[in-house]
């Protein structure tokens, strides 16, 4: 993981304010989460996370987590910005995901970004490492960071709450 700094910090927060309006889209009732794919200074993949399809009856938004199965994994009822981004790239522009860099935010209820958690999802660090991205782009509470997505990856794996 490596910090930006100058030109290249600037050019993240504008992707990043960018990947905030984007989770304006959100319809999560836990969290609104946004994501944008970027090579070569085009923006050629979009998500926010809702319920698969935008189907109502698959919300569960408000379930306690702890009442799950411990099998499954994935407690969120939503797709979440980063597959849906994803898989929006792959339909649009899948010749240009190979070493894209993916741009996560996570924002409040006035729609401002807030600082993300430490890499902490398998799903789409192994989803966006499948697709070929090659960096994740998140900023935490002082700095914008930028991950290999290989590490993204393995940070995710060993991450523990």
């Amino acid at each position: 993981m490596r910090y930006l700094i100058g030109n290249e910090e600037q050019q993240a927060l504008a992707y990043i304010k960018k990947a905030a309006e984007v989770a304006l889209q959100a319809t999560c009732e836990r969290a609104r989460c946004g994501c944008i794919i970027v090579e070569n200074d085009e923006i050629i993949g979009t998500g926010f996370n809702s319920p698969p399809g935008e189907k109502e009856n698959q919300r569960r938004c408000k379930n306690d987590k702890n009442n799950y199965n411990k099998k499954v994994t994935d407690k969120t009822c939503c797709v979440h910005a980063e597959q849906r981004a994803i898989m929006n790239t792959l339909i649009d522009a899948p010749d240009k995901i190979i070493d894209s860099r993916l741009y996560f935010v996570r924002i409040d209820e006035n729609g401002n970004p807030t600082h993300a958690e430490k890499p902490y999802c398998t799903i789409c660090s192994k989803m966006a490492l499948d697709a070929g991205i090659s960096e994740f782009v998140l900023r935490d509470e002082k700095w914008i960071c930028v991950y290999d997505t290989d590490e993204y990856n393995t940070l995710s794996f060993n991450y523990s709450a």
